[in-house]
């Protein structure tokens, strides 16, 4: 693996793009998640080193797929961001997605903590450390297959799944202080405090920026941006602050420059140049995020071992945290949105942040020689049960659509009958 030729790292690349785009196309037309298609790869390419007969190459997996995990989470990010559009027409969507985010998040977490620390012998910090990552919706898989769901749906699932990754990692990152904190220490200040300076840092930042980039020439200045916005993340991380929140600012600025460059504010910047770049940063960003999540599921597909989630114990465990994901969800959807919330229920998948966060857990907790708990093939069972409850859900509703869209044709074929008697409408029942 080490001593691969050039040109066939240059073929396994461009292949591995390629076959991507076609798992896209061919999820449009099914509404099975290319990233399910991906990870499947992935496996796939392990059986393939069993066979042979050669070890996996997992020292280079662990350095590699952290890092593309979070380039990818940063780009995911954003282009979710440059897609929220704040307007007052959309106060209302913006208010309930957030509600059903925060509520699902805390109450799903909570919940499956409890759970947790029934099994295992977990304080609830640590339970919690397991459980909120487990509580996350998957933007990455969500985002991508929105495409047969209304615009209100859809735009519901956009903000809903961003406000529950950022919200997700805030959380994380402040119960990793308070499992490391002395007894007495105050983390909950430090946790707020460090929440309002990203705020405040972040915006300061945004401001700065796209003031100095609408001034740049040449094409070089979005690779530029996105390497900053790159930078200003990994710094964030290495800091410990909540650096999610200066990528989705900053996304949210540019595309709503009209509402943070108001009034005296609206002279700093020219409207078709901050236009320009808002449109090509779009463009660049999706094509990137594309990229970076097409390596990192078929990375993390190669790196599971599909075995683990045959285990009972593992099965009973997976299938009680997902019972216990969607009933809750149901409650939250049908406190904000009333009765119609098909497919949104089953629209929950786990993906690249819930495994991000389990990277992140202390290994004290994930090693069982040190007595931690090994809920790996819990987490893989949740990741590809939720997923394809999601491609289940996506197909039931694309057919309901097509079968609506029949009955709605075969009524307009009789169009001329002003009034349809009753053998007519069972004929086109029928029909």
């Amino acid at each position: 693996m080490n001593n691969l030729d050039p040109i066939v790292l240059i073929i396994i690349f461009s292949s591995t793009i390629i076959i991507s785009y076609l798992f896209n196309i061919y999820s449009k037309k099914t509404g099975i998640p290319s990233v399910l298609l991906l990870i499947f790869t992935g496996v796939l390419i392990g059986l393939g080193f069993m066979i042979s007969g050669q070890a996996k190459p997992m020292g280079m997996i662990g350095k590699i797929l952290p890092a593309i995990g979070m380039v990818g989470l940063a780009l995911i990010v954003l282009e979710a961001a440059l897609d929220l559009k704040i307007v007052k027409e959309k106060l209302g969507l913006i208010f309930k997605s957030l509600a059903t985010a925060i509520l699902g998040l805390f109450v799903t977490s909570y919940a499956c903590a409890f759970f947790l620390t029934t099994i295992y012998d977990m304080t609830m910090v640590e339970a919690l450390l397991f459980a909120v990552p487990l509580s996350i919706l998957s933007s990455a898989i969500i985002l991508p297959s929105l495409g047969s769901l209304s615009d209100y749906k859809k735009e519901f699932m956009v903000y809903e799944s961003t406000f529950s990754d950022i919200l997700g990692i805030v959380v994380f990152n402040g119960l990793i202080k308070l499992h490391s904190a002395d007894p007495g220490a105050a983390v909950y200040s430090d946790i707020f405090g460090n929440l309002f300076f990203t705020i405040i840092f972040s915006l300061i930042a945004s401001y700065v920026l796209i003031y100095l980039f609408q001034n740049i020439k040449g094409h070089d200045k979005l690779f530029l941006l996105l390497s900053i916005l790159l930078l200003l993340f990994a710094v964030g991380k290495m800091l410990k602050f909540s650096s999610l929140i200066i990528i989705l600012i900053f996304g949210m600025m540019i595309n709503n420059y009209r509402l943070f460059f108001a009034g005296k504010l609206s002279r700093l910047i020219e409207e078709e140049k901050v236009k320009g770049i808002l449109s090509d940063l779009t463009v660049l960003t999706g094509e990137s995020a594309f990229a970076v999540r097409t390596f990192f599921f078929i990375i993390f597909g190669l790196s599971v071992s599909i075995g683990s989630i045959f285990n009972p114990t593992t099965i009973g465990i997976g299938a009680a945290l997902l019972l216990i994901i969607y009933i809750i969800r149901t409650i939250c959807l049908f406190i904000f949105n009333g009765k119609n919330i098909f497919p949104q229920i089953f629209l929950a998948p786990r993906g690249l942040i819930t495994i991000l966060l389990f990277f992140g857990i202390p290994k004290a907790l994930t090693d069982e020689e040190k007595g931690g708990y090994d809920l790996n093939g819990v987490l893989l069972f949740v990741i590809l049960v939720s997923c394809l409850i999601m491609t289940w859900s996506l197909i039931r509703h694309k057919k309901n659509l097509e079968e609506a869209e029949k009955y709605d044709e075969v009524i307009s074929e009789h169009s001329e009958i002003d009034v349809l008697s009753e053998d007519t409408i069972e004929e086109i029942e029928g029909e």
